[in-house]
């Protein structure tokens, strides 16, 4: 059988299959792990790593999952490949600000001061308490769910979360941003 420009068995003209419902649902998923990526490194040259990572590592297991949970199955995959020590023996290599003179300058954000504030509180927390409240509050899952993406008990999710919780509003009331709603 001839084969395609690419080594392929189809013939020249014969189109490519489009993404399957595996990619097109892991596309969808994409800002909602660039977010989760972002708050675990702390960083945002860091977060698209394990981002590129993770879908890396997702499209190679991808006969592994199950069926069910896509976006938590995705979710473990990015948390554990930051737990088992990404941090450290991924490190890219870093350019002096002299030589990065042709770097261009993100856009500012809307009220910078505000979002400075809000980083920095959110980077106080502890990596663990950090996770829980991004998974619950940004990501919407259920305790049960980020229990399991982070294999530790409900229990454990819970009062994670409620310290999370308690201690930044702790340091955005210090910083006067926002008065948030205490406990009734």
């Amino acid at each position: 059988m001839p084969h395609g420009p690419d080594g392929d068995n189809r013939s020249p003209g014969t189109p490519v299959p489009g993404p399957g419902p595996f990619e097109h649902d892991l596309l969808a998923l994409i800002p909602a792990l660039r977010r989760y990526a972002r708050s675990l490194t702390r960083s945002d040259a860091e977060g698209e790593d394990l981002l590129q990572d993770c879908l890396e590592r997702s499209l190679a297991n991808r006969s592994r999952w199950r069926g069910v949970n896509l976006k938590a199955w995705i979710t473990t995959i990015m948390t554990n490949l930051h737990r088992n020590g990404y941090r450290s023996s991924h490190r890219r290599p870093t350019v002096a600000i002299d030589e990065a003179g042709d770097l261009s300058l993100p856009e500012a954000p809307h009220d910078p001061l505000e979002r400075d504030r809000l980083v920095t509180a959110l980077n106080m927390l502890s990596e663990e308490n950090r996770a829980v409240l991004m998974l619950v509050v940004v990501e919407g899952y259920g305790y049960q769910e980020v229990a399991d993406i982070l294999n530790i008990p409900i229990g454990t999710v819970m009062s994670r979360l409620s310290r999370a919780r308690q201690r930044l509003r702790e340091q955005l009331a210090l910083n006067n941003i926002i008065s948030l709603r205490g406990p009734r």
